[in-house]
């Protein structure tokens, strides 16, 4: 019980920022229109029972596309989780909804692509979807700091994975997934900012979250088919990996924008979680130079 008043003291307290980034968002997000990006001239109807044959191109590119895609797909889960969590009145509920009508159009704009280009095989994709949607695997957070941490550490992920996956693609495909990785900045830069409140607020119960979070960050992914897989293809592609997690991810947002080292206030339990997050990114930072220095040195060789 003291827990859930704890929470909605902090949701209370977080509702002027919500407003405050909720105005900001809606003045800078941009309208834009699926079917304009689409090359449909490119399309054919597909026969029943057609083979799809892959084409001669880049198998990370249809990885990342299909994990990209079906983790769009899981959309009602993710709505399901962030409304429990704060809540569907106020700021706080106009913000989601606004959020998962963005989300939901990443889905058809990346799915009609696929289907007009014919990119990866409609059958298997429709059965992970089936399958991802049906299990409804997604993260859950205990608390409303740990989903802060975590969405904001997510939304920065997947801009950076869209934009690295749109560098394997035509010039079309590049379009499109700039595009997406567009918005997700704009969610990235909500949550972001939503968390440096919280930090202002309680500091020690937000660094205890994110010590959790940040170590135990996972791109979503589980239920998807082939996961694994499709996972070593794109990190080996460079899409996303070790490396691009903590350059461009953990140690921007969390050792520079929210200063982690420099926060003053901490309780006994929170100091000692910063400590252990401080080791964990230096870990993590050592882990990323040597697979890029081995990488290095494969594409030396070859």
């Amino acid at each position: 019980m003291a827990d859930a008043v704890i929470t909605q003291d902090l949701i209370r307290e977080l509702e002027p920022t919500v407003e405050q980034l909720l105005e900001r968002h809606l003045a800078t997000a941009k309208e834009w229109f699926p079917h304009e990006l689409v090359p449909w001239s490119q399309g054919r109807d597909f026969v029943p029972g057609e083979e799809w044959v892959a084409p001669d191109d880049n198998d990370a590119a249809r990885s990342a596309l299909i994990v990209n895609l079906l983790t769009e797909d899981n959309l009602p889960h993710y709505f399901r989780t962030i409304s429990a969590m704060f809540g569907t009145e106020g700021p706080f509920g106009e913000w989601s909804r606004r959020w998962t009508a963005e989300e939901g159009r990443h889905a058809i704009v990346i799915r009609d692509y696929l289907m007009v280009t014919r990119a990866v095989d409609p059958v298997g994709l429709e059965r992970g979807r089936m399958r991802q949607v049906s299990t409804g695997v997604v993260p859950d957070p205990p608390t409303v700091m740990d989903g802060l941490a975590y969405v904001t550490l997510q939304e920065l992920a997947t801009r950076v994975a869209h934009r690295n996956t749109g560098k394997l693609l035509d010039e079309t495909g590049q379009k499109i997934m700039s595009r997406v990785a567009a918005d997700e900045n704009l969610h990235y830069l909500f949550y972001r900012d939503l968390t440096s409140a919280a930090l202002a607020i309680d500091p020690s119960s937000v660094i205890v979250a994110l010590d959790r979070q940040v170590r135990e960050f996972a791109m979503p992914g589980t239920g998807i088919p082939d996961f694994a897989k499709r996972a070593r293809a794109i990190a080996a592609a460079g899409v996303y990996d070790f490396a691009t997690h903590h350059d461009q991810i953990v140690e921007p947002v969390v050792l520079h924008h929210w200063r982690l080292p420099e926060i003053e206030g901490l309780s006994g339990l929170a100091e000692q979680a910063r400590d252990r997050l401080l080791a964990y990114i230096d870990r993590l930072g050592a882990t990323a130079r040597r697979l890029a220095e081995r990488r290095s040195v494969r594409t030396a060789i070859t």
